[in-house]
């Protein structure tokens, strides 16, 4: 057998001839093959030499385009602190969004002091915005000035001014945006429409900030706090003052509003609507244009706040509209125009809350059915109770009332006789509004004697069976 010798790839190889004494036909092309894939794979090495050689300078470069005037290089996302100054200064950006582009995950943005004008920031990673003192972002009443598409963002330290107002979007200085985790803690906000807006947010934090809204009428101003399809959310210890409504919950399951005070509201120091399972305690809500608003929801505890002074001809301390077993409890009412207002309500508790110096300080009305309010003291109060019916389906039981006369014989801390609340000239003023001008007049007085010695008139139905003889606890 003939055998030659052959180069394939480079090496030798003893490659059989054919009948002939020829090398076969394919042998050829099997070694351009090897030739040429040994060179393609020489090729692919040097290639990637050349880019692990060349791109830490290519990225470099990159950084230093991106970020302009602001003197900053390094590599992009992998800064753990980023600083922005509103002037040029060594390692420090120009722009917020730039410090936001340029730090990495978990890291942390120091905003030095001065004035931000920039197109809307936009957050998109967890990170930590960190203001000094004077540190303020200026929409320059065009624009949102932030918005967090991320979870795990903190905010603190940071004024937003100037939004400027809109009638075709909810514009907000600081807005989240289906995100979880939040920290906004410790911010201002000067001249805004919406202050801080929670959209489809969860398990954020809303602490210690200062809201001033926009001034004008209730059309030109949006909310302070604004939380719409979140849930678990928390305002806490935060003063809103001048905004449409201070703060607002729609469709929001889980909420807490925790020690704030609401003050100079358009509209509501707090409404909120179809919001189930929400708690609100310790809050004041003062001075308000139409008072506080509870609508529509279940399961709500208000407990511990105080509803002051809000007045006006469709003002209330709180209104209760079609909100059932729920809970309301040691609150303090004091100069308003309606303490308490419940219209559509059923199988609430009110109890151990004071009513002071108010028009009305409760209203029943007929369609408030199997509510029970114990405890309570009333004192000073134009009306301590007013009603549109001569039926009642709620309970009134041992409450104290500064105008009952009556007596306890066997000593047990409860009058012997039933009180009833509602004055004779309470029912006239709501059949003829126009008649509380007699309010301070003899007549009335006289109404009050003739009703004490013939109850006929007022309705048996609602009336304490067993009153308190002192108020159960010191009143203001």
């Amino acid at each position: 057998m003939r055998t030659h010798t052959e180069m394939l790839g480079g090496m030798r190889a003893e490659v059989r001839l054919d009948a002939r004494g020829q090398v076969p036909l394919g042998v050829p092309l099997l070694a351009r093959a090897i030739t040429m894939a040994r060179q393609l794979f020489i090729m692919m090495l040097l290639a990637l030499g050349a880019l692990f050689v060349l791109a830490p300078h290519v990225e470099a470069q990159q950084v230093r385009g991106t970020s302009g005037t602001s003197g900053t290089t390094g590599t992009i996302g992998s800064m753990d602190t980023a600083w922005v100054s509103p002037s040029p200064r060594p390692g420090a950006f120009t722009r917020l969004a730039d410090a936001v582009a340029q730090v990495r995950r978990y890291g942390v943005v120091r905003v030095l002091p001065g004035v931000y004008r920039e197109p809307t920031v936009v957050v998109r990673q967890p990170l930590t915005l960190l203001g000094d003192s004077g540190a303020v972002l200026d929409g320059e009443g065009e624009r949102e000035l932030l918005v967090v598409a991320a979870d795990s963002v903190t905010v603190r330290g940071l004024t937003f001014r100037n939004t400027g107002t809109s009638q075709a979007t909810d514009r907000a200085a600081l807005r989240v945006v289906e995100a979880a985790g939040c920290l906004i803690d410790g911010n201002r906000f000067e001249a805004t429409l919406f202050g801080i807006y929670l959209q489809r947010a969860s398990y954020c934090l809303v602490r210690r900030n200062h809201l001033r809204g926009l001034t004008g009428s209730q059309t030109v101003t949006g909310n302070g706090l604004h939380s719409w399809s979140s849930h678990h959310v928390v305002f806490e210890e935060n003063v809103i003052e001048g905004h449409r409504d201070g703060i607002y919950f729609e469709f929001t399951v889980g909420g807490v509003a925790r020690r704030n005070v609401s003050v100079h509201s358009r509209r509501y120091g707090l409404h909120f609507m179809f919001s189930d399972s929400c708690l609100y305690e310790g809050n004041e809500f003062r001075d308000n244009e139409s008072g506080v608003a509870v609508m529509y929801a279940k399961a709500v505890h208000i407990n511990d706040n105080r509803f002051v002074h809000n007045r006006g001809s469709a003002a209330y301390g709180l209104l209760l509209k079609e909100i059932s077993d729920s809970e309301v409890r040691r609150n303090l009412f004091i100069d308003n125009s309606v303490g308490l207002h419940m219209e559509g309500a059923n199988r609430n508790q009110v109890t151990d809350n004071d009513f002071v110096r108010n028009g009305w300080a409760v209203r029943v009305l007929a369609d408030a059915q199997d509510n029970l309010l114990e405890g309570n003291g009333f004192q000073g109060n134009v009306f301590d109770v007013g009603t549109n019916s001569r039926r009642s389906y709620s309970t009134f039981r041992g409450n104290w009332w500064d105008r009952y006369r009556g007596y306890d014989l066997n000593r047990d801390g409860r009058g012997d006789v039933p009180h009833m609340p509602v004055r004779l000239f309470a029912l006239l003023v709501e059949q003829s509004p126009s008649a509380l001008v007699l309010v301070r007049s003899l007549l009335v007085d006289l109404l009050d004697v003739a009703e004490r010695v013939v109850p006929t008139l007022t309705p048996a139905a609602l009336r304490d069976e067993a009153p308190l003889m002192h108020a159960p606890r010191r009143l203001p």
